[in-house]
């Protein structure tokens, strides 16, 4: 089944060549479906990577998405134009009234800052505490996922000695997790970060659980009790020339940082990074629209609450 994207969203020609399976407001108007509702928070300052990277997986289901853009009123994206927000992205009190199937909670660069010291914390906290009774399940991504459990749980980050950066192997923990239905026991992921969280603090929060994690990086996946709030610290979502992109620029920024571990052939980089995470990818995000989306939420969107 499509994906449904704005009109004239970029990613809209992106996904047509490569073949995914997408469908534009317009037709979407014309099929007797009611659509997965899902809104993406995006916090990332390549919007439009990032749109797309998240439009490409969540439309490789047998479902229909239909996808809303959120920001924070609070910060202006310095990356992206002025235009693309105004058309494609509304602030929450656009959309404060209205119930979701489905939220996503991108990473950010702000992960060396202390969280009340982002200018949209107070704001992102909010958005955060109205998801319990306005989204049937939101997905955490990275920063995202450090700032809900902080919230949410008082679990605190902490800073790594130097950037967690590169492709990790990863082990499943809770074998009865839905969430990771089909992925073998062990899959790779990529992890970009310069902060972690500690087990032990998470072991702690009983409405937590720990659903893998990797020896070298640490906990990858942690879930509430019903899958209401699912946390992942690493980006599945992530292109394979992603991490590229991120190496070139902060050397070239004169930043220190190293060769993204497992990810260049020999770890000489120029040579292509293979893509070994797509799998573990695409059945993680079509798990989590399959069994804590569809499978949970109310047909009438409106009977969506925070129990």
């Amino acid at each position: 089944m499509p994906i449904k994207i704005p009109n004239d969203l970029p990613a809209t020609k992106i996904l047509t060549d490569e073949n995914i399976f997408v469908i534009t407001e317009t037709r979407a108007i014309t099929q007797d479906i009611r659509p997965l509702h899902i809104l993406i928070l995006n916090l990332m300052p390549t919007k439009i990577v990032t749109e797309t990277q998240l439009a490409r997986i969540l439309g490789n289901t047998p479902l229909q998405v239909e996808l809303s853009f959120l920001q924070t009123a609070t910060h202006r994206s310095k990356h992206t134009s002025t235009e693309h927000m105004i058309a494609f992205y509304k602030t929450f009190d656009e959309i404060k009234d209205k119930k979701f199937d489905g939220m996503i909670i991108t990473g950010a660069p702000v992960e060396q800052m202390e969280f009340e010291d982002v200018d949209y914390w107070d704001e992102l906290c909010e958005i955060m505490e109205w998801s319990k009774d306005h989204v049937t399940s939101t997905f955490h991504i990275c920063w995202g996922a450090q700032a809900g459990l902080y919230y949410h749980f008082g679990i605190k980050k902490y800073p790594l000695d130097k950037k967690m950066f590169g492709i990790f192997k990863h082990k499943i923990e809770y074998k009865n997790s839905i969430l990771f239905r089909g992925v073998d026991d062990e899959f790779f992921a990529p992890h970009s970060r310069h902060t972690t969280i500690k087990r032990e603090d998470v072991e702690k929060c009983k409405e937590l659980r720990i659903l893998a994690s990797s020896d070298m990086a640490g906990i990858y996946a942690i879930s509430t009790d019903m899958g209401k709030q699912i946390f992942i610290m690493g980006h599945s979502e992530y292109d394979a020339d992603t991490l590229n992109k991120e190496y070139r620029r902060d050397k070239d920024a004169g930043l220190p940082i190293d060769v993204p571990y497992n990810y260049f052939p020999d770890d000489d980089d120029t040579k292509t990074p293979p893509n070994v995470w797509r799998s573990h990818a695409n059945l993680l995000y079509s798990n989590w629209l399959n069994y804590y989306v569809y499978q949970t939420t109310p047909y009438d969107i409106n009977e969506i609450t925070g129990k």
